[in-house]
């Protein structure tokens, strides 16, 4: 079986089954393969859990087109397919590593498995690329494995059949769970007051909303005293110049390289308010009662907003300021947020997919009573 990663985020969330797989060697052998569309931080997030690629098809070179990752991946994907020839293909998400795995697979006929499949915006274009490439594999998924009924129910929309799509919950939880319990890693102990947690680094917020961004978060310090902003930098460097240039200066705010993953989960946990536009921040925040404001006009995780551990408040200015104020200088809304329940699983995920995927196979494997 090959299990396709790309990118840092689903490093993250496939390694957890990868783990649940390996352990059961006797009736599953498990290929890791990367495309390297993030080299750098993929084999970081790997090495969190102990894993590193089996094959590597280094893919990434300066200043190439999103066609050309496409091309690049989908062929040495099909590479990897035609020499080892597996019974089926697993792959994360939305991301154009995703979309060449479930491409490859369907030109191969071999049976392609979607995790956390059924993620959905009401246009096709935002995110960009994004939600393309999710509806794209979608199309070929032999298996939808949904993170939640919300994500099932698109599918079920969709036409998708009934029996191919499984509420599994989110892995992205599972490897929470996993890093939480393995970290030893400690952010800002000397620090007596509050840490705010930035990340943003979407397509469509580089340039003037990621200045707006920057500019509210900057606002939302010099309003608290208390308050130390801590901005985990993406790799990007035309998102780390637009940052720098308004964030730069500040005694109380901390431009940082990315965490890895183990270092990561422990800032999250540390934060008492977290920005971001990332999908995955805005599932494992709620996971330690930590609010998210999603600076992004739309989510395919809405899930999080309705349950009220997450809220929608876009890239403008002044709304950010607004929300961020609130959250900080009212304890009672403060405390509704950080109270609510997660939506997105009970870190039992991988379980629910190794044993679905081999039962599909023909495989028996102990039931473990994932869904008790």
């Amino acid at each position: 079986m090959i299990l396709v990663v790309g990118t840092r985020p689903e490093a993250i969330k496939v390694a957890p089954v990868v783990l649940e797989l390996r352990r059961f060697p006797d009736l599953v052998t498990t290929l890791l393969v990367s495309t390297g569309q993030h080299r750098e931080m993929l084999a970081s997030a790997l090495g969190a859990f102990g894993l590193k690629p089996d094959r590597d098809l280094a893919i990434m070179q300066h200043g190439q087109t999103l066609a050309q990752v496409t091309a690049r991946a989908l062929e040495g994907l099909d590479q990897a397919i035609a020499e080892h020839s597996p019974q089926a293909i697993l792959a994360q998400g939305d991301t154009t590593t995703t979309f060449a795995a479930a491409l490859a697979a369907f030109y191969r006929q071999i049976p392609f498995g979607h995790v956390e499949a059924g993620l959905r915006t009401d246009t096709i274009h935002n995110p960009f690329p994004e939600e393309f490439n999710r509806r794209a594999a979608g199309l070929v998924a032999e298996w939808h494995f949904a993170p939640t009924a919300w994500a099932a129910d698109n599918l079920i929309r969709e036409g998708k059949p009934a029996d191919t799509v499984t509420v599994t919950g989110n892995t992205g939880i599972d490897a929470v769970r996993f890093m939480e319990a393995q970290s030893t890693a400690d952010w800002y102990g000397d620090w007596p007051g509050r840490v705010v947690l930035l990340t943003t680094h979407r397509r469509e917020n580089w340039g003037e909303p990621q200045r707006r961004i920057a500019r509210a978060a900057r606002r939302i310090v010099e309003a608290f005293p208390d308050v130390r902003l801590v901005v985990a930098q993406h790799a990007n460097p035309s998102v780390r110049a637009t940052l720098g240039e308004v964030l730069s200066g500040h005694d109380r705010i901390d431009l940082i390289e990315p965490p890895d993953y183990e270092a990561f989960v422990k800032l999250m946990k540390r934060a008492s308010l977290i920005l971001s536009d990332s999908g995955g921040v805005q599932e494992e925040a709620p996971a330690f009662g930590i609010p998210v404001l999603v600076l992004r006009e739309t989510t395919e995780r809405p899930e999080g907003v309705t349950a009220g551990t997450a809220k929608l408040v876009g890239t403008d200015e002044e709304h950010i300021v607004a929300e961020g104020t609130e959250l900080l200088a009212n304890e009672t809304a403060y405390h509704a947020m950080a109270n609510a329940v997660s939506p997105y699983g009970d870190g039992r995920a991988s379980a629910r997919i190794r044993y679905l995927l081999l039962k599909s196979l023909g495989i028996d494997s102990p039931h473990e009573s994932p869904w008790n």
